[in-house]
């Protein structure tokens, strides 16, 4: 071990001489001081030029470039002090400061829960109960201050402490060592500092932004109230949960909402993102007569809250986390549904990559990792596993998540109130966990995954003699494997009717289209109309496994029709059409057996399932020279049904130059 180094003696100080030369000594360095000070004025050193002037020793001249430019001269620019800043009493002050805003916020009594309207409806007995109260403006440096007076949610109760610790993601254990100040609620959060400490002492020294500012100048700690009331925030969170989170549940909500009770956007820049991700993505997701907002604000706020997570995530890559993960999952959401093609194709690779990256796709990678934690990262992964294989048919585009490289479980079957961090408490019998509906879409998007792969390795080497029959059989028993996908599946997510050949007299028609739309424009426009069936995630989710089970059916069943073609030269005609319209008439019944408000809130990503199969279903009905009448039918029902379901996709639009149509929403069809 080397010794240490001995302290340096101070040098003593030199005694004042009355040499005569020392003292023109001092006066000349006192002069060259003052140039030093002086020797430029403030324009001239910010245009980088030399300043002249005519005295340099008289401060009040102006130099010879002011002069010419006819501008003040002035000398106020101070050089800032040399060395590290003074960490320890920085710390003090802020410490200080949060003692302070929490001991206000405590005298304040404000709680931070916030009740969706349709929550709140169903638990007050009148509508005058929920009423939205105003909030004074707030300036953001994100947001136009004409969002300012967006009216917030309605009245708030206040959230008890979690009685779920929230445990750090053990992949970065190494920072937590490192971040001194962090409190010991922050050490057991899903969401942790990682090196935050040392993040924000590296951004305090950046200056204001210029034309371009660095990436780094966003990554400090925001306030909710920086974009919108907090009021407002907390009603759009409760919407997340109560209409998209069945679909897309890749938050653990305890957590989740006790770091916002916390207000943990405050101290952590990462988990500020999160919640303006999860903001943006339910603002285009939520019809808009649940929000008191107008359409153009509504799409105002949900830019600005993307951006904002953006600007802020955009330069935390380093460490990797679970939340860049679902940050970028739900920015691919977001520009799904606001027609951002190629954006949406570049969030949603940000966030496949980074899950590849935390080898989410490996269950040995969640060796040591809390269960909280686990159960986010395996959310997450399939419903990035499912998105890959929905772009991969709906838009031919190469699968970027294999399922042979996929060892991940699914996620256990759970409500997020049974997960703690150390234990999985027990699911109360007879109550079927939402996640369910997520793990019966994954394997139908897993069986989607194995017919496309057979589809594009033969494209390239078509199989031919005993490959041919080989494959064919393989196909044919994933045919069988997604008819029985669902038989299983606990009762809530079962369709109350069984599919049948046989329409009933009530299907199509103009009363029925009619008293159909009818329902459509109350869903979306009467603040006050019932969202019981909207409000039931399992009916939800029906729509979705349901018309996804089709659309994989569909797609085997053309494969298996081409393969039989190779093999035996021709197919029998009639035996195609039964089969199409077997199709056509069971996609119909599910659409007839779900409620259309359940329908509506899955959204644009159903409808373009129901036209994928639909457009195919109708153009092989034309170019048959002999189609059944019943298939005709079924056919023309499926094409007034998909008319209604553009309606529901019009209605998503938040921008008015698209929000075009008839009234029944058919050129929106005929144009896709």
């Amino acid at each position: 071990m080397a010794p240490a180094r001995a302290k340096k003696e101070p040098a003593s100080p030199t005694p004042p001489s009355d040499d005569p030369a020392s003292k023109d000594g001092s006066e000349n360095g006192n002069k060259i001081k003052r140039k030093r000070q002086s020797q430029s004025c403030d324009a001239c050193r910010a245009r980088k030029v030399r300043c002249a002037r005519e005295n340099p020793d008289d401060p009040k001249q102006s130099c010879k470039h002011c002069i010419a430019l006819g501008i003040p001269c002035t000398y106020e620019y101070q050089p800032k002090k040399r060395g590290p800043p003074n960490l320890y009493l920085r710390r003090l002050q802020e410490a200080q400061a949060a003692a302070q805003a929490a001991a206000q916020h405590q005298e304040n009594g404000n709680g931070d829960v916030a009740q969706s309207p349709v929550t709140a409806t169903q638990k007050s007995s009148s509508p005058s109960q929920a009423a939205v109260s105003p909030s004074p403006q707030v300036q953001s440096p994100f947001l136009d201050t004409s969002l300012g007076s967006i009216p917030p949610s309605l009245h708030s109760t206040s959230l008890p402490p979690s009685r779920y610790p929230i445990a750090a993601d053990g992949f970065h254990s190494q920072y937590s060592e490192t971040n001194g100040f962090s409190s010991t609620a922050e050490q057991f959060s899903t969401y942790p500092l990682f090196n935050w400490s040392y993040k924000q002492h590296q951004q305090l020294s950046i200056p204001p932004p210029t034309a371009i500012p660095p990436l780094s100048y966003y990554y400090r700690p925001h306030r909710l109230e920086d974009i919108a009331p907090r009021d407002t925030m907390l009603l759009i969170i409760a919407l997340f949960f109560d209409f998209v989170y069945p679909l897309t549940p890749c938050v653990h909500k305890p957590s989740f909402m006790a770091d916002v009770h916390s207000r943990r956007e405050e101290r952590d820049p990462l988990f500020f993102a999160l919640v303006m991700s999860t903001v943006a993505s339910t603002l285009v997701q939520v019809p808009r007569s649940y929000l008191p907002m107008e359409r153009h604000a509504v799409r105002k706020l949900a830019q600005t809250c993307h951006e904002a997570s953006r600007h802020i995530s955009v330069v935390s890559y380093d460490p990797p986390t679970s939340m860049h993960v679902v940050v970028r999952y739900f920015d691919c959401v977001y520009h799904f549904c606001e027609g951002h093609d190629a954006t949406q194709h570049a969030a949603f690779g940000e966030a496949a990559h980074i899950a590849v990256t935390l080898r989410m796709h490996e269950e040995s990678s969640y060796e040591g990792l809390d269960l909280i934690e686990c159960e986010v990262r395996r959310r997450t992964f399939w419903l990035l596993f499912g998105a890959d294989k929905s772009m991969s048919i709906l838009l031919g585009r190469p699968i970027c998540l294999r399922d042979e490289d996929t060892t991940c479980n699914f996620p256990r079957e759970l409500d997020d109130e049974y997960i703690t961090p150390s234990a999985y408490l027990p699911q109360p019998h007879g109550k079927t966990a939402i996640v369910s509906g997520l793990n019966y879409i994954s394997r139908i998007f897993a069986l989607l995954g194995e017919i496309l792969v057979r589809i594009r390795v033969d494209k390239r080497s078509p199989p031919q003699g005993q490959f041919l029959t080989a494959r064919l059989e393989e196909v044919q028993a994933l045919h069988s494997r997604i008819i029985a996908a669902l038989a299983h599946a606990p009762e809530p997510l079962r369709l109350k009717q069984q599919h049948g050949q046989q329409f009933p007299p009530e299907y199509g028609g103009a009363g029925f289209r009619q008293a159909t739309f009818a329902e459509v424009k109350d869903f979306f426009d009467n603040p006050n109309a019932s969202r019981a069936n909207a409000l039931n995630p399992f009916l939800v989710m029906q729509a979705n496994l349901y018309v996804t089970q089709q659309l994989v059916r569909f797609v085997i069943e053309q494969y298996r029709d081409e393969l039989m073609t190779s093999l035996q030269g021709s197919i029998d005609e009639s035996r195609v059409a039964e089969d199409r319209e077997a199709v056509a008439s069971d996609l119909l019944n599910i659409l007839h057996s779900i409620p259309i408000q359940s329908i509506a809130t899955n959204g644009p990503s159903l409808v373009h399932k129901v036209r994928f199969v639909a457009s195919t279903l109708l153009d092989a009905v034309r170019k048959a020279e002999t189609a059944p009448a019943s298939a005709a039918r079924a056919h023309a029902y499926l094409w007034d049904f998909l008319s209604i379901l553009s309606e529901i996709e019009r209605n998503y639009l938040l921008d008015d130059e698209r929000d075009a149509g008839s009234a029944d929403g058919m050129p929106l069809v005929g144009s896709n």
